[in-house]
Parts: structure tokens; sequence; C-alpha cells
């Protein structure tokens, strides 16, 4: 247990035989239930995970779950959060299976949401010391593109490092989402974050360290993932307009963001239009130049008044950037839209100074 919480660790495998076992030599001694889902895979991942329990005689803590079918990296996340939650774990951690997740690092994690300072926190590398030396370039700039679109998609404006696995959750939240329409594969992390905000719950990036080049073997094919998480981003923001500033309570920013889709739209029109002409006559004419110039401008000007606007109604989300002695949890909001006063917490944290740049 972690301050009086049961803690359990989701480990999703896919192919991790060479790694696997390191993971679970390695689990913090707080750790009440390991629970490794094993996404069918095809090197033998599963028979390591029992052979590596039966070589220390037994750990009761170990539970090992086998898809029948291959079904994704989120859809393993599910299928261990269900169990714990039907267990009623208090927090609940993801730790993959490809050992790239610091288990020292474990508390500073599944602390926030031990201390209710959040519903849900995770790791964020991108702001840790010496990141971009460590994480491969490539990654470090998707990654950094991904998290810029997710922050407007998920209205959680505080967080980085989107594409991140290392998470810990409540069971409150665990308990509010419906995790058989949570998207099953890379996109995940990106669209659990948008279903957390329109239940108002409250997030917290705490800075971890980076871990790389221990064994892994990336899955990852950036030029089939990134267009499909791209849309899936897309597609999530318009459901949480819909959900939190339409169905559930409206909100003007709505109308500012359709604003600034109709006038980006006309200002595409005009665009191509100007251009055509251009081309076919040699000149420029000046009133389809102003009134592309005053769609583009109202397009810009719309937009971002409206992504002030949800800055401003998710500003009581944020769960904290890591751990910092005497600080006291973020209020917690009801489901009626209030907001009740959280007593502050007497524990020193441990761990997080460390973890964060």
């Amino acid at each position: 247990m972690f301050e009086g919480k049961t803690v359990a660790v989701v480990v999703p495998c896919y192919n991790e035989a060479t790694q696997v076992e390191k993971v679970l030599a390695t689990m913090p001694g707080f750790v009440d239930l390991v629970l490794v889902v094993d996404d069918r895979s095809t090197d033998g991942t599963a028979e390591v995970v029992r052979r590596s329990v039966a070589e220390r005689g037994g750990d009761d803590r170990v539970v090992l779950i086998e898809h029948e079918r291959n079904r994704g990296v989120g859809a393993a996340i599910c299928t261990g959060y269900k169990e714990a939650r039907s267990r009623r774990i208090d927090v609940t951690a993801v730790m993959a299976g490809d050992a790239q997740m610091d288990p020292d690092q474990l508390d500073a994690l599944v602390a926030p949401v031990a201390r209710s300072q959040a519903d849900y926190a995770k790791a964020n590398r991108l702001f840790y010391q010496g990141a971009w030396g460590s994480i491969p370039r490539h990654r470090y700039l998707g990654n950094a593109l991904l998290s810029m679109l997710t922050k407007i998609a998920s209205g959680y404006w505080h967080v980085a490092d989107s594409q991140t696995g290392y998470t810990a959750i409540g069971l409150d939240a665990l308990g509010l989402v419906d995790l058989d329409a949570v998207y099953p594969r890379y996109g995940y992390p990106n669209d659990l974050l948008v279903r957390l905000n329109v239940f108002d719950l409250r997030v917290a990036d705490v800075h971890l360290r980076p871990v790389y080049n221990v064994g892994e073997q990336s899955k990852m094919r950036l030029w089939r993932v990134v267009p499909r998480m791209t849309w899936l981003i897309f597609t999530r923001f318009l459901w949480r307009m819909k959900e939190k500033y339409v169905v559930r309570d409206f909100h003007p920013l709505v109308l500012f963001y359709g604003a600034a889709a109709f006038t980006g739209v006309m200002g595409v029109g005009f665009f191509i239009r100007l251009v055509y002409v251009w081309i076919a006559t040699g000149l420029i004419p000046e009133i389809n130049a102003l009134v592309w110039a005053l769609c583009a401008i109202s397009s810009t000007q719309f937009g971002l008044f409206a992504m002030w606007f949800d800055m401003e109604v998710n500003r009581h989300l944020n769960g904290g950037i890591g751990l910092r002695p005497g600080r006291p949890p973020a209020p917690r909001p009801s489901r009626t839209g209030g907001r009740t006063p959280a007593a502050p917490d007497p524990h020193e944290p441990s761990g997080s100074e460390g973890d964060a740049a």
C-alpha cells in the first residue's frame, strides 16, 4: 500500500519476452497487485511471465491476463483497468512491459492520486533536464507536436508529453470513464485525456526522467500512426465540444470555434480564387485580397479567443506539476459545477524534487 491506499500496476505487453521479466523483478514493494496483460504475443511473453513468477517462489501479486486476439495497447490497458476496478483498487498505474518506465519513480506518480491532489497523473518527460539529449529527436519533435494538438483537443492546457504511457488513475475516475469506448491503440492516452476532461477530472503533470536504450524495441510506425492520431485528436476535439459545451452545459466558446472554422474556410476559398485570378490575368483583385485578409485575421482572432475561454474554464483541473512540500491539494470540483475545498496535505512528498525539472 502507498500511504494507506491500495495500488495496482497494469503491465501491457506485446512481444516483450526479453523485457517483461525485468519489469516484474524491479516492481516496487508498495504495489499490491500487478496485472500483466498479454495482447496475444507471438514470442512467448506469457510463458516468460509464468516462469519468472515461479522462479521467485510464486508471487501472489502477479495476475496474468491473456487476450485471445491482438487488440492494441489501449485495449490491453483498459483490460487491466477493468480488473483493478472490479477489485476496488484505490490507485492503478501503468508500466509498459518494455522496461522503459523507471520503477523508482512510481511513487512520485502515484502520490498525487493517492493524496487526492489529482484524479489522474501522467509522466512528462519533455521538461526533464537532459530530455532533448536522451530522447530520439524525431520522437521528441513528434511528441511535442502531438502534445500541442492534444492540449487543444483535451482542454488540459497545462499538460505536455501526451504520448507517455506512464500514468496513474484513481478508482473514482475509472468508475466514470467508459473503458469500452476508449480508443484501443496508440491514440489511447490522447482519447483518455479528452474523456477525463468531459467529467471535470483533475490531471497532474509529473516531471519524470525519460528512459531509453534499455533493450526496448519500438513497434510504432510513425508514418502510419501520426496521420491516424491527428485525425483521432481532431474528432475527439469535436466530440468534447459537443459533450462538454453543448450537451452538458452550453458555453459561448463553441460559437467562437465555429466562427473561426467558418471564416477560415471562407478565407481558403478566397485565397484560391486570388491565386487563380493572378495566374490567369497577372493582376491581384484588391477586393478579393482585402476579403481574404479579413477572413484570415478574423479566423485567427476567433480561434485564439475560443482557446482562451477554454483555458479559463479548465484552469481548476490542474492537479499540479510534480509534488512540492507544503503545497495544498487543488480543490475538487463537484459534479454539479461547484467546488469542494480540500484539506491541506500534511505529508511531505518523496522523490518528486529530483524528478521535477
